[in-house]
């Protein structure tokens, strides 16, 4: 397949300025991972120059090998157990009012890193005790248990990405499943917390699947969506079939309004954790 050039609505400014800086000093000398930088987010620039980064624990190194996924993949190190208390400090010194963390998939532990989450998350909250909090977790394998183990921790939202459509994620999501995704959503809306998941566009999905998705998502209890395009991070990644213009992005918008979501952000630069902090106060 011809390789797609990237429209006008796709190209952003790189930029730097005094909080950039400060942020990226932070997260520099506490050695943290950010989806930030691992996963080439456009909106890197925009998001440090405002003094927030989405935090990666469990370390750099994925056991997982998503298609889309810019993060390593391959044999992880051991946990360090000194991160939970740097991500912690970390929110203290950005000031956050609302912090993200996010994780790669520790398939290689027994609990699949879900007491270093619980950790992470009790951590930022004993020493930031104003900071709302959002957890963007991955599916482990499904395991009650070990999601209910962050159900327990009660951050203000509890994330988990689809993805994709059902038709795409055997193909492009290396381990997940599309009914597991759903079954972890479904878990945590019950348990009263709020819940949000994201999709990308642009992998080959039709509208009409989009749709499907939507419907399934709320139909296991989710109300939050993101929806962005999705850019290939290099040439061995997944293909970009198409670059969604920003009148298809509006009408998914307004399609998933329409059919019962209390919050979406859709947008060729949208991210899972995009504008988090406004989407929060806003629902309040």
């Amino acid at each position: 397949m011809a390789h797609l050039r990237k429209p006008e609505w796709l190209k952003t400014s790189i930029g730097t300025n005094a909080r950039y800086t400060e942020t990226k000093r932070i997260v520099d000398v506490h050695k943290l991972h950010t989806i930030c930088s691992s996963g080439r987010c456009p909106n890197l620039s925009e998001c440090w120059g405002m003094g927030t980064a989405t935090f990666m624990i469990g370390g750099g190194i994925c056991t997982r090998a998503c298609k889309f996924c810019n993060t390593p993949s391959g044999k992880p190190l051991p946990l360090d157990p000194h991160e939970p208390e740097r991500v912690a400090e970390s929110v203290r010194l950005m000031g956050l009012a609302h912090a993200v963390i996010t994780s790669v998939d520790r398939d290689d532990l027994e609990d699949l890193g879900a007491h270093h989450w619980t950790a992470t998350v009790n951590a930022v909250r004993r020493t930031n005790p104003q900071t709302t909090i959002e957890a963007l977790i991955p599916d482990f394998q499904g395991r009650t248990e070990l999601v209910e183990l962050l159900i327990s921790t009660r951050p203000e939202i509890l994330s988990h990405n689809i993805e994709t459509v059902r038709r795409l994620t055997p193909e492009v999501r290396s381990v997940a499943r599309y009914e597991t995704s759903l079954s972890v959503l479904k878990q945590i809306a019950e348990s009263g917390i709020k819940t949000k998941t994201s999709i990308m566009v642009g992998l080959g999905e039709t509208p009409e699947e989009v749709e499907e998705t939507m419907d399934d998502l709320l139909a296991n209890g989710c109300r939050r969506l993101t929806v962005g395009q999705y850019l290939q991070p290099s040439r061995k990644h997944y293909p970009v079939k198409e670059y969604v213009t920003p009148e298809q992005f509006r009408k998914y918008w307004e399609i998933g309004m329409r059919k019962g979501f209390e919050m979406i952000e859709s947008g060729p630069l949208v991210r899972s954790s995009y504008h988090a902090a406004s989407q929060l106060l806003a629902a309040k």
